[in-house]
């Protein structure tokens, strides 16, 4: 066994147990402010979201694992579930649409991470259900999957070709499954790997995706038709009967178990933390919205006080490092309103991302710290000896960097507003930090290594976390 073979266990368990973590921490965090003295408009808007990261964390702790299946009628999507349990769970049959709305069953599977629960998701034909409803139960869907079944069943319609673009779009491995190849003997899983990939790489659809590989097509047939069989009695007698050949479905457990065994923990993890990321934002905005007056008053408060103090500091050298003070308690006091825990080393990288974003307008207050501060400071001193004059002097100089620091601060403000709409995700175990380290330590032969430039391309342009600098 090779070291690498050692270190993968490790890695993925290392994700999931940082994934809990930070479910927890959410948990916690946000559950503070569901039964702090908040409004009951707060608490009752933030109950569905603690709900959602609550169900996330039940989800890895059982290590279960959801996967969707989807595909036209009569692909036999149905009939692939039966067939990877073992039993004839849900029903088919010769009538289109025997499924008419999604169904969940629970299937057991031994992996080399430890029994993992299955959920199958069987879905109803994606031709059966009108225009943007099909679309609103797919994604939907599809967002709640760790994995995704595409069943087809012979050459692919537009409609399919659509389906399949739209559902690689939401970034989670998929698994196209060609049922029924008792009935194509002649197809080979690289014609058909070939036809796919020049029909989605075509230009007919909206853009191409080259994540889907030649292992994640398989060749199966879940329920083969009926075949005449001779039988032979033990009195002499010859009947001709038909008889079912058993389901021809290893190619898919094999793909299944491949993907699992080697990064199902990680890929758990990686789609809890993206749920996470995107509950934790919107309960971040929901209690910024319930809270946008006072943080209003608050950062114009610091603002005041900071130019205030600037202004009456005659010593030119301390209104940097004051007005770093300032602007630090006001994120600390920022951080409070909205029930964000926020340690001074915390606030600290913070407000270093907002002075590296900040560009022009914080490398001109610290310009004026400079220039101004020391002509106010030479008046300062200057007043000893000529009085009115140096006053004067003083005092336009001191207006001046007090407006410049007051402004800037208020900028601040605003800045530390929009990284608090995203939680505390750059933490240690913040969803956001678990999220980027889980893909950027997968193997690069992983499937979740292929959905990496997509996932974050979906989440591009999010603020600097405080980690970060340009």
């Amino acid at each position: 066994m090779s070291r690498s073979d050692l270190v993968r266990p490790q890695l993925a368990d290392t994700h999931f147990n940082r994934a809990r973590a930070s479910l927890r921490q959410l948990l916690n965090r946000y559950g503070r402010q569901g039964r702090s003295r908040s409004s009951t408009e707060l608490q009752a808007a933030l109950k569905p979201r603690l709900d959602q990261l609550a169900g996330a964390l039940d989800k890895l702790n059982g290590y279960l694992v959801r996967v969707a299946v989807f595909g036209l009628v009569s692909r036999g999507k149905s009939a692939v579930l039966n067939a990877l349990i073992g039993q004839k769970v849900l029903p088919t049959g010769p009538i289109h649409g025997v499924t008419q709305w999604p169904r969940s069953v629970f299937w057991s599977l031994e992996t080399a991470m430890g029994k993992a629960v299955i959920e199958l998701i069987d879905t109803p034909g994606l031709d059966e259900v009108d225009g943007q409803a099909r679309a609103d139960m797919a994604r939907e869907i599809a967002e709640q999957a760790d994995l995704i079944l595409f069943v087809i069943a012979g050459d692919m319609t537009r409609t399919e070709y659509q389906a399949l673009h739209d559902l690689l779009a939401a970034h989670k491995p998929l698994i196209v499954v060609f049922n029924k190849t008792d009935l194509y003997p002649n197809r080979d899983r690289t014609v058909i790997f070939q036809q796919l990939r020049e029909r989605l790489n075509s230009g007919h659809l909206s853009r191409p995706d080259p994540n889907l590989t030649l292992e994640d097509i398989v060749l199966v047939a879940a329920e083969p038709a009926p075949m005449e069989v001779r039988v032979e009695w033990p009195d002499g007698r010859v009947t001709q009967e038909w008889e079912a050949p058993p389901a021809q479905i290893t190619p898919l457990t094999q793909r299944l178990l491949a993907i699992l065994n080697r990064e199902g923990k990680s890929l758990l993890a990686l789609n809890a933390m993206r749920q996470a990321e995107l509950t934790e934002a919107a309960i971040a905005q929901t209690i910024v919205a319930q809270r946008d007056a006072d943080a209003e008053q608050l950062i114009w408060a610091f603002a005041k006080w900071k130019g205030l103090a600037v202004a009456l500091n005659p010593i030119a050298v301390l209104d940097i490092a004051g007005g770093a003070i300032a602007d630090l308690a006001m994120i600390r006091a920022l951080a409070r309103l909205y029930g964000l825990p926020m340690t001074r080393y915390e606030a600290g990288k913070l407000l270093n991302a907002i002075v590296w974003s900040g560009g022009r307008l914080v490398l001109g207050e610290f310009a004026s710290n400079i220039v101004l501060g020391a002509g106010k400071s030479g008046a300062a001193v200057a007043s000893l000896w000529d009085g009115g004059s140096s006053l004067a002097a003083y005092g336009t100089a001191a207006a001046a960097q007090a407006a410049i620091a007051g402004y800037g601060s208020y900028q601040v403000g605003k800045a530390a507003q929009i990284y608090l709409e995203q939680g505390c995700s750059w933490g240690p175990q913040g969803a956001s930090t678990v999220l980027q380290d889980i893909l950027n330590q997968v193997d690069a032969d992983t499937v979740i290594a292929r959905l990496k430039s997509d996932i974050q391309a979906a989440t591009h342009g999010q603020p600097v976390r405080p980690s970060e600098q340009p």
